[in-house]
């Protein structure tokens, strides 16, 4: 084969390869569905689409704590499986979902923890099962693939939030409540004069890097998982969004790295506004010399946005933690350091 007939035959499967996102992105989002709001007595299917969980009391302590909510508690038929790191194989994580939207006496449905592996099975989902029977669905950090998946592909409004074998506390506890079991039009917002043993508040503080109001559809997740499906047909379309972003345990580079990602895809282009969470032990890499800070890097790709910033959210892998409705239309105020629901985003 000549040179220039490999290189085009290259440039086809990648044009193949690229459609599903490209006519994604031409069509826009699609229109938001709502689930039903959960209520004590509803059943609620646990299910492990990432990381096994290795011994018996966590995942029964996740059983008592869902119970503890008012609900019944559906376990997946892996839930409890292990292949290597993940909860069974790819099919076994995927058949679980799958089921439990099929399952019509199951209200809303929970993963167990995350970690990894979300991204294995986001083919592997029935969106036309989803869009035709849209409940509760919601995990945070590596499940952020999952929930804007599922978002993307089906309108379904999908939470971050807790998964069931996280710390519940009053505070995680309040906005779940308040939007997934009272559909309220809730507005999140950080503790205020928590000071402890200090003369002025030192933690979950509120930074605006550009002050203002904006109004969009909410998006985002962790960072490292989220800039992994760019140029998929499961990553969102971000124009006219507000982007939400947390972190752990990556170094600063790798940081700025996973946002040139964002930019590069265009993702940062048309963005209504920024929430930044928390980013939770991000720190300079060993060894390097005159790395950027947190504060700089954030500066580099948001400030000149022109859009509301501001950091320090509740948002990510720390105790105390919002829940939040990825695709439901909001209202950030980046001098309070809030984000308003226009509307409740379970009905």
């Amino acid at each position: 084969m000549t040179t220039s007939r490999r290189h085009f035959g290259q440039a086809l499967l990648a044009a193949a390869a690229a459609a599903p996102a490209l006519a994604h992105a031409a069509a826009g989002p699609r229109p938001a569905i709502h689930a039903r709001r959960l209520r004590p007595g509803d059943t609620i299917g646990l299910v492990s689409p990432a990381n096994a969980t290795y011994e018996r009391e966590p995942l029964q302590i996740a059983i008592e704590l869902l119970q503890a909510l008012g609900f019944k508690v559906k376990l997946g038929a892996s839930v409890a499986a292990r292949y290597g790191q993940f909860a069974g194989t790819d099919a076994q994580r995927a058949a679980d979902i799958n089921a439990m939207f099929a399952d019509d006496a199951v209200a809303g449905i929970i993963a167990m923890t995350g970690g990894s592996g979300c991204n294995r099975i986001v083919d592997k989902l029935d969106y036309k099962l989803i869009a035709a029977k849209p409940k509760f669905f919601g995990g945070f950090s590596d499940l952020t693939s999952l929930i804007n998946a599922i978002h993307t592909q089906t309108g379904l409004v999908t939470f971050h939030c807790p998964v069931a074998g996280s710390e519940w506390n009053g505070f995680s506890l309040a906005s779940f409540r308040a939007i997934v079991m009272e559909g309220q039009a809730y507005t999140l917002r950080n503790p205020s004069g928590e000071r402890g043993d200090n003369l002025v508040q030192t933690q979950d503080r509120i930074t605006t890097i550009r002050g203002g109001k904006a109004r969009g559809r909410l998006l985002g997740g962790n960072l490292a998982v989220l800039s992994s499906l760019a140029g998929s047909a499961y990553y969102p379309d971000f124009r006219g969004a507000v982007l939400f972003l947390e972190e752990i345990n990556e170094y600063i580079y790798r940081c700025d790295r996973m946002l040139s990602t964002l930019r590069l895809a265009g993702s940062l282009d048309a963005l209504a506004g920024v929430v930044i969470g928390k980013f939770t032990k991000c720190e300079p890499g060993e060894g390097n010399y005159g790395t950027l800070t947190l504060d700089e890097v954030f500066d580099d790709y948001f400030k000149g946005l022109n859009v509301p910033v501001f950091r320090g959210a509740m948002i990510g892998h720390i105790k105390r933690k919002h829940t939040l409705p990825v695709g439901a239309e909001v209202e950030i105020d980046a001098d309070a350091g809030t984000i308003e629901l226009l509307r409740p985003a379970t009905v």
